[in-house]
């Protein structure tokens, strides 16, 4: 029964990520706003409704660890997993106004969990701190978009027009068509959770664990989903701008909502701010070299991420467990990982530099 429940979750997850692509695609449309806005914005809020469901139903059911885990650990499965498989599907590409605004405010909000949760909790006053500062974000990435939208009406409507296949915006349709998916995705990522939770808990893992691994993947499946049909149907922003929106999200929304409304607010294990935040913030950092290289995620670079997924889950499993095998996979990774990481992110950053100085030249060539 607990694996025909986890098939069923993958199902309604898949369902539910394609009918959230057109709703949000067509709304975004609809009301003048690009692609990588959308994606920032209203996919980058609905994929996180998972998370928040989790962390509620966790929080309420005395399982802290769960909860942060779990925001926590879907933020740095959307870098290194969910942008890796969208970028191996098709490169994605980003924009300047990213590394100028939102990926600053996503660094700033993983921040806020390592200063908020020192003294080992998430309070009220946290909670609305975060909470407000999502608010914050949300309406001026919007705004944003308006202006730019308005500055680019032109070209920018006509291909929006092209891409949607008619000119007559349906605004009522896509709002369904985007519940209708959001309702799929939260049905289908509560039952994923709770028999991978079954199943990870009968293998000893611990409930922080269970929270950065197996909870965190089985939430992130919507954005893996919305990633990538997005790629599969050429909208290659929008991954960029759902991957660092659902992180301002996951913070603000999923770990924001419970502190500021659970009494007695959300616990945060000292591993989290010892180990686990740094990471992800590490993950963020790392995607911000990414994109100021090239304003975009390469083939390449995205298999490197997804191997930097495999490596930390695996070190995250024999963590928990105990593993023998914990000491030497730690030195291997300190010692011929990183610097080969390096090393291929000098060369990838380069080969940017480089191809755009090429495509620059071109250009004053060309009458």
């Amino acid at each position: 029964m607990t694996v025909l429940l986890l098939v069923a979750g993958l199902v309604l997850l898949v369902v539910g990520g394609e009918l959230l692509v057109r709703g949000a695609s067509g709304l975004g449309r609809a009301v003048g706003l690009s692609p990588l806005v959308v994606g920032a914005t209203v996919v980058a809020t609905a994929t996180s409704a998972p998370e928040l469901a989790v962390s509620v139903d966790a929080t309420l059911s005395g399982s802290p660890g769960l909860a942060v885990g779990n925001a926590v650990g879907s933020n740095t499965v959307n870098i290194l997993l969910v942008l890796a498989v969208a970028a191996l599907v098709r490169p994605q590409r980003g924009d300047r106004s990213l590394l100028r605004f939102d990926l600053p405010v996503a660094l700033g909000f993983a921040a806020a969990v390592v200063v908020l949760g020192l003294d080992g909790d998430l309070g009220r006053g946290d909670g609305a701190l975060l909470a407000v500062g999502l608010v914050g974000y949300l309406a001026a990435a919007v705004v944003r978009g308006r202006r730019a939208g308005a500055g680019g009406a032109g070209a920018a409507g006509d291909g929006a027009d092209e891409e949607a296949g008619s000119t007559d915006p349906r605004p009522g349709r896509d709002v369904v068509v985007l519940l209708a998916g959001v309702g799929l995705l939260v049905l289908g990522a509560t039952w994923l959770v709770e028999s991978a939770s079954t199943i990870a808990a009968a293998l000893g893992l611990s409930e922080l664990v269970i929270g950065l691994t197996v909870v965190s993947v089985g939430t992130a499946l919507p954005e893996i989903v919305t990633a990538v049909l997005a790629a599969r149907k050429g909208d290659t922003e929008l991954a960029v701008g759902n991957v660092i929106g659902s992180n301002v999200a996951n913070i603000g929304l999923v770990l924001g909502v419970p502190a500021l409304v659970v009494p007695g607010g959300v616990g945060v294990d000292p591993a989290v701010v010892r180990f686990d935040a740094p990471v992800m913030i590490a993950a963020t950092v790392a995607l911000g070299i990414v994109l100021y290289t090239g304003a975009r995620v390469s083939r390449p670079e995205g298999a490197v991420l997804l191997a930097w997924f495999v490596a930390y889950t695996a070190y995250l499993v024999l963590d928990g467990t105990d593993h023998d095998a914990l000491g030497p996979f730690s030195a291997v990774l300190l010692w011929f990982c990183l610097p080969v990481s390096l090393v291929a992110a000098v060369g990838f950053a380069v080969r940017e530099v480089r191809a755009g100085r090429r495509a620059g030249a071109r250009g004053q060539r060309s009458p």
